[in-house]
């Protein structure tokens, strides 16, 4: 019989959870993974910007998980955008903790438009930027801007399993990571 590992992501949003429950089945086969969504508070506002604070929400999200919740894995996921030198881009960052280590990736970039990053600094949240501009309905909640900005080669989800698998580093190989 198989033992059940117990993982709490920070987020009730099923892109998130599924994104979770992929990689902890990923590295451990051998176990029953229940993998469960709760609300989780970031601390930040609800459209970061900027690479620390979009990393600050996804450690207050694992940290909140931590204080309330029991389980052998706790994780978060938040995206972000940021003006950088070359252009706007979406990413996100995600955090990885259990009792003894705590373990924050990051994603790759998305390319934004200048008007899409311009409505996030107006205060729009990116999944209503890309909803309207793709006349789409709660596209956060799917795909993703990156599944519209890709033809749907890649998703948010995706993109969020990408992220996860190298945080999941220091978990594999804890006598390396704790020198």
């Amino acid at each position: 019989m198989k033992t059940t590992l117990n993982v709490i992501v920070g987020s009730k949003n099923p892109v998130k959870v599924n994104a979770a429950k992929h990689i902890f089945s990923l590295y451990f086969p051998e176990h029953t993974i229940q993998c469960q969504g709760v609300h989780a508070p970031s601390g930040v506002p609800d459209q970061p910007l900027g690479e620390d604070e979009t990393r600050i929400g996804a450690e207050n999200r694992v940290k909140y998980c931590q204080a309330h919740y029991e389980a052998d894995f706790y994780t978060a996921m938040e995206g972000g955008a940021e003006q950088f030198s070359y252009g706007a881009a979406t990413f996100a960052f995600v955090v990885i903790a259990n009792s003894e280590q705590f373990s924050v990736g990051r994603s790759s970039n998305l390319p934004l438009l200048p008007p899409f990053f311009k409505a996030l600094l107006a205060g729009k949240e990116l999944g209503d930027v890309m909803d309207e501009a793709f006349n789409n309905v709660n596209i956060k909640q799917q795909g993703g801007a990156i599944g519209l900005l890709t033809n749907h080669n890649a998703t948010r989800e995706s993109t969020y399993i990408q992220a996860l698998t190298l945080a999941m580093a220091p978990f594999l190989h804890p006598t390396l990571y704790n020198q």
